[in-house]
């Protein structure tokens, strides 16, 4: 017998949000497929998501900037 976690539909529901945002899907999209009442109520509920993004985006900035020879 093969042994899966238990997973809730919302954990579903999360992981499709999480990888749509970091596909770069737009958050009007996302919340309209997840049948949210807001894009606001989407941004705040995976705010995570865009702060971990955010940070990647300035380390990489840093590091193109830092490898630019003036």
């Amino acid at each position: 017998m093969i042994e899966l976690p238990k997973l809730r539909f919302h954990d579903l529901r999360h992981t499709y949000a999480v990888a749509s945002i970091q596909a770069g899907d737009d958050f009007k999209t996302i919340s309209e497929n997840m049948g949210h009442h807001s894009v606001a109520f989407t941004m705040d509920t995976y705010a995570h998501v865009t702060d971990a993004m955010r940070k990647k985006s300035s380390q990489n900035m840093e590091r193109f900037y830092n490898g630019l020879s003036v």
